[in-house]
């Protein structure tokens, strides 16, 4: 999860959120990230190329690298620390033709113990005078999940995307979002490595350990609102707001509010988000007995919790477009730093490396945080 989430950023610049009927700049990117916090470890580059063909056509490729350091509460708990490599890329394509734009792509993963395929489509268009964003798009996942330590262990997963946004320029100063997204799974949910525990009176500290057992299937659906208010000095302010549930018995609430100010060859951005689930119907800290239900997890992303994330942000251009190639090809660049400050609370997750009997343990936190540094090239 921690990967897929830094790998987020990565994405984002591949295949954008771009308006219809408007190509994404060239440019290229080169980005190194790092995530320190639970006992893990992650850090990485990507690169990132993207060039139009004629003025219809954008192509864009990825490049991602992580190493992970896994010294985590699951981990140290109920195995050993460990490292491992994940590399993924990426390909698509945007297709201009009038007021629309259609996007493919491909991204492929790879790590020891986990193979992931994902083909994507989307089509904007642009309507009532570019005033209003309609975009429709698809998405399938062909993954396959194995285990380091039985070669003949695999399961697939597949997954499907179905999503629909709205952008609206609502006045001169005001553009509002609007997208509605459906996500189904089938296959293998579990993770191969992680377990439940049970009480049990007879163990030294009241409880021993079984695997896990998932659901086959999920679905689950997110609606998100964001707005965006263009201040003086192109100053912006933006809020949004996201409610998630599933057929798992989640639900969640996320909302973000964002300051972007621009100073000079500056820009300076902070961001506060707040996070809140409910848990799984499934999930238990602890159960009764042994395979108490058919069903059984015990992964705090899982359980009800709680997070915080500040971010700050820095970017600032060191090669301007003034209307001529400053810097050979390149016409304008700049670099970026942000950080992100991540802090969860789980309420129904015990902290079992305090070694404490049952109703004793106290519950488990988290603080991490995120460094991002990337280098823009627009050309």
């Amino acid at each position: 999860m921690l990967r897929r989430a830094l790998a987020v950023a990565c994405a984002v610049l591949v295949f954008g959120t771009g308006h219809a009927g408007v190509l994404p700049d060239d440019r290229a990117d080169v980005l190194y990230h790092l995530y320190d916090g639970g006992g893990v470890e992650i850090d990485g580059p990507s690169v990132l190329v993207r060039k139009k063909v004629g003025n219809s056509v954008s192509f864009v490729g990825n490049y991602y690298v992580d190493m992970v350091s896994s010294a985590s509460i699951d981990v140290v708990t109920t195995a050993s620390p460990y490292t491992e490599e994940r590399t993924q890329w990426s390909l698509g394509m945007d297709y201009l033709r009038g007021s629309t734009t259609m996007r493919v792509g491909y991204t492929s993963s790879e790590e020891s113990d986990f193979d992931a395929n994902t083909f994507s489509f989307s089509v904007s268009q642009d309507m009532f005078g570019d005033l209003t964003t309609l975009t429709l798009s698809y998405a399938l996942g062909d993954d396959l999940v194995r285990k380091a330590d039985d070669d003949a262990f695999e399961r697939p997963l597949d997954r499907q995307v179905f999503g629909v946004g709205l952008t609206q320029i609502l006045t001169r100063k005001l553009i509002a979002t609007l997208n509605v997204e459906t996500v189904t799974e089938e296959g293998y949910l579990n993770n191969p490595y992680r377990v439940v525990r049970y009480a049990d009176p007879t163990a030294e500290l009241g409880y021993r350990f079984e695997g896990e057992h998932y659901p086959n299937t999920r679905t689950g659906t997110a609606v998100g609102l964001r707005a965006r208010y263009f201040l003086p000095y192109r100053a912006a302010l933006e809020a949004e707001y996201r409610f998630y549930t599933d057929t798992w018995d989640i639900e969640s609430d996320t909302a973000a509010v964002s300051y972007i100010h621009p100073w000079g060859d500056w820009t300076f951005t902070g961001k506060y988000r707040w996070y809140d689930q409910t848990g799984a119907h499934f999930y238990r800290d602890l159960f009764a007995r042994s395979e108490e239900t058919n069903f059984r997890g015990r992964d705090k992303e899982l359980s009800p919790l709680t997070s915080d994330t500040l971010t700050l942000q820095a970017a600032y251009e060191f090669i301007k477009d003034d209307g001529f190639e400053a810097f050979g090809f390149i016409k304008r660049a700049k670099v970026t730093a942000s950080i992100n400050m991540l802090s969860v609370d789980y309420h129904d997750f015990s902290d079992l490396t305090a070694q404490a009997v049952i109703g004793e343990e106290p519950l488990y936190s988290l603080d991490a945080d995120v460094f991002q540094l990337y280098f823009s090239f627009f050309y």
